[in-house]
């Protein structure tokens, strides 16, 4: 890693992982949101299944809520994005109080939504954010390695929750062709056995998706 400590590194790549999660569970939350109040109410129940996280919730309004705001439920998107701001906080000297600035304005919008009786507008605002986050990253940052640490957390995360919601296979294979991509040029040393363990699954026509999961979360050596 050069000059980047391990320590560092871990932080940056689950900087990436964090501010991911976040921006693209909000995308798949708002979805949930119309359908649950529209169509399917008891659809919080298989979102909980396919995320592999646990069901604390009584009913659709409760997920609504918890899901989204509940700092005191770790798995809920207000707790990740105060993890990808720790991450961030720690990082500071290393990707700029510019792009920090962005992560606290997402922070500042989830505490607008979570008071709000139409959130959905601050929710957009903070996907914005994220958005904004990871353009000045690539403005401010001129270090290529730091960069492309923060798009490979990135690509990790989304391929882990593209294979967790059955997503198209092709969409899949992009996700991991830009982590191959990302993670040379970081300099990341892929674990070969869980390398190809999901190069494989991705290529079956019958992807057995609980080994392609197990498989990128142990990709990475640091």
């Amino acid at each position: 890693m050069g000059i980047i400590s391990i320590e560092k590194a871990n932080n940056l790549m689950w900087l990436g992982r964090y501010s991911e999660r976040v921006f693209t569970t909000l995308k798949r939350y708002e979805n949930s949101f119309d359908m649950m109040l529209d169509m399917k109410p008891d659809f919080y129940i298989e979102y909980c299944e396919r995320l592999n996280i646990p069901n604390v919730y009584t009913s659709a309004d409760d997920f609504i809520r918890k899901y989204a705001y509940d700092t005191d439920n770790e798995d809920s998107i207000f707790s990740n994005l105060y993890r990808a701001y720790d991450n961030a906080l720690v990082m500071r000297d290393f990707i700029s109080s510019d792009s920090l600035a962005y992560i606290e304005m997402a922070v500042f919008e989830m505490k607008k939504a979570r008071v709000s009786d139409s959130p959905l507008i601050e929710l957009q605002i903070v996907r914005d954010n994220i958005l904004a986050f990871w353009g000045c990253i690539d403005d401010c940052v001129d270090d290529i390695i730091i960069r492309n640490l923060i798009k490979v957390g990135r690509r990790i995360e989304r391929l882990d929750l593209c294979l967790r919601h059955g997503d198209e296979k092709q969409e899949l294979k992009r996700h991991f062709e830009q982590i191959q991509l990302y993670g040379t040029r970081a300099r990341v040393q892929f674990d070969k056995l869980n390398y190809y363990k999901l190069a494989y699954e991705l290529e079956k026509p019958d992807t057995d998706y609980k080994v392609a999961i197990e498989a990128v979360e142990n990709l990475i050596k640091m």
